[in-house]
């Protein structure tokens, strides 16, 4: 008896195909098939291998399937649901880096703390920097994302991307779409008496891309700009409304015409830009799914935000994380954290919060709560 050895490509068609061999050979007396060794024999009467076929072919179905299989994981659910996974970090940026030095971007980069490898982040989903720009210079930025935000926290200058430009000054705020690969915007400084460079606060979806390995095939909005003026007068008419002063927040979210349904800036990217009046104490407890880098534009010693993951029987935040403004600073509140914000002073303090909200309300997992209404239905014997 002779056994000659073959691989297939395809295991079953190869059979098949020898079987037909088997009934039409005159000595050949069946097949034997070695599942372990991933081979196939063809087995003869007779010791000429002359009598059947000879070519190599390779079995990569078995094989393959094998590799594939040794990459996936199982996990008990219980054990395995609530992952323990690198928390984000309580951090920020100092006024101090846009106010001074030499035209660069300074980025705050949390990827060693929440182990994320390849590229630069300051939450999962989303980047935060502050561009240097000193005046009669130019700086340009890219990313490799579908939104990006820019607030000018002081002077005045112009940003050209692609055919458009915009001239902006301290207070404004626009938003640029990426339709492509990489998304570039030259900014150039005319004036700033104060510090000799404008400073302007960026943050983009960059990180989001990148974790999916994915860029932008179009454009999901328009360039949209936000003067200081009407920015302005529409929180004043918001603040002299009856019941203001009891709101939770008193502010304007921003919006875009090109997201009627979750009234954000943009698909991914929401913001708020809110006043604590002064001698307002405090504006009560919220949290929310989405991070929140929050940009202090303006606060007088006293005014800070107290932060932590669970609520008293008050609605207090326990166990806060005191986080004290600073005029032109920025700090991240992490999702799902208790937050208030204080003012103490005699002089309004305002925030910019960007968060990447847009996505979350599209996802309808925002889940924004007040802790009125959760001591509210804790009274009544309801947790949700």
């Amino acid at each position: 008896m002779h056994s000659t050895q073959f691989c297939s490509p395809n295991l079953s068609s190869y059979i098949h195909k020898q079987l037909a061999v088997v009934h039409n050979t005159e000595r050949c007396i069946g097949l034997q098939i070695k599942m372990n060794s991933a081979q196939v024999q063809v087995v003869t009467a007779n010791g000429h291998p002359e009598n059947v076929v000879t070519k190599q072919l390779e079995r990569k179905g078995t094989a393959r399937n094998v590799e594939w299989e040794g990459r996936g994981e199982i996990f008990e659910y219980v054990g395995a649901a609530n992952p323990a996974m690198s928390p984000i970090p309580v951090m920020g940026l100092r006024a101090v880096e846009h106010e001074t030095g030499p035209t660069r971007v300074i980025t705050l980069d949390a990827s060693k703390e929440l182990e994320i490898e390849g590229y630069q982040a300051s939450s999962p989903n989303l980047l935060a920097s502050f561009l240097r720009i000193c005046v009669g210079d130019s700086l340009t930025t890219s990313a490799c994302a579908t939104s990006q935000a820019f607030y000018v926290i002081h002077g005045r200058g112009r940003t050209s991307v692609e055919d458009q430009e915009l001239e902006w000054k301290t207070g404004d705020l626009f938003v640029i779409p990426g339709g492509k690969e990489d998304t570039s915007c030259t900014h150039e400084c005319f004036q700033d008496e104060k510090t000799g460079g404008a400073g302007l606060y960026w943050v983009s979806d960059s990180p989001l891309l990148a974790y999916l390995g994915v860029v932008p095939k179009g454009k999901k909005f328009d360039a949209t700009f936000f003067s200081q003026e009407k920015l302005l007068e529409s929180v004043d008419t918001v603040r002299h409304e009856p019941g203001a002063e009891h709101r939770n927040r008193l502010g304007i979210l921003l919006g875009n015409v090109a997201t009627p349904q979750t009234k954000t800036l943009t698909h991914t990217l929401w913001s708020l830009l809110n006043v604590l009046p002064a001698g307002s104490d405090i504006q009560r407890p919220h949290r929310h799914n989405s991070v929140a880098l929050d940009l202090a534009i303006y606060a007088s010693p006293d005014s800070y935000t107290l932060m932590g993951r669970e609520l008293d029987g008050q609605g207090n935040v326990l166990n806060p994380v005191r986080v004290d403004w600073e005029s032109g600073a920025m700090f991240v509140t992490p999702p799902g954290w208790w937050h208030s914000h204080h003012n103490d002073s005699g002089e309004d303090a305002w925030v910019l919060p960007l968060q990447d909200a847009g996505l979350y309300t599209h996802q309808r997992t925002l889940d924004i709560r007040f802790s009125e209404q959760e001591i509210q239905l804790l009274d009544q014997k309801i947790v949700r």
